[in-house]
This record gives structure tokens, sequence and C-alpha cells, in this order.
């Protein structure tokens, strides 16, 4: 719990001490492409559909993060509950096999 705590005052204090823009990998990757040829890199393709706003983007990512983590769940979901149908059936059988 105390590592939290100092986890929370530490992003606290540095949020508000200092100016930050928050910006994603897709700009800091691009940064770094220019920096390494000189600006003379040309994308291989451009984007079929871009958001009328940055609201309507932060939507879209968190509508496919949402789905992604779905599907993660679902799956994990399955599998455990595979085990223990599996682990019930092996008890069962067990059981049969000590009582004959």
């Amino acid at each position: 719990m105390g590592i939290i705590v100092v986890f929370i005052a530490a992003f606290a204090y540095v949020s508000s001490t200092q100016n930050h823009e928050w910006g994603g990998a897709d700009g800091q990757a691009e940064d770094v492409i220019s920096q390494l040829t000189g600006g003379t890199y040309q994308p291989w393709f451009n984007s079929i559909y871009t958001p009328p706003s940055q609201e309507i983007e932060s939507l879209l990512f968190a509508l496919q993060a949402a789905i992604g983590s779905m599907i993660i769940g679902y799956f994990l979901g399955y599998y455990r509950a595979l085990a223990k149908m599996k682990e019930a059936a092996t008890a069962t059988e067990q059981e049969g096999k000590s009582n004959a």
C-alpha cells in the first residue's frame, strides 16, 4: 500500500510542477525517423480514414482496446473453466475407482 501512495505522490508532484504534453508513441517514432533520415523519409501509405477530431480518435482507440480485452478475457476464462472441468472429472474418476 505504501508503494502505491509513493507512486501517486510522485505522479501528482511531477504533474503539477511541470508543463507536460501527452503524446503517443507514433509521434515519438516519427520524430526519431525524421532525425535519422534528415527529414527525407516519405511514408509508404496514408491512413484510409482520418477521424474528424481527437475525441473520436480516442474513442476508437478505447473501443479497440475494449474489444481486445474482451477477446483475451474470454479465452482466459474458457481455458480456466476447461482446466476446472478436467480437474473435476479426474476427481470424480478417482472417487469411482476408490468406491469400486
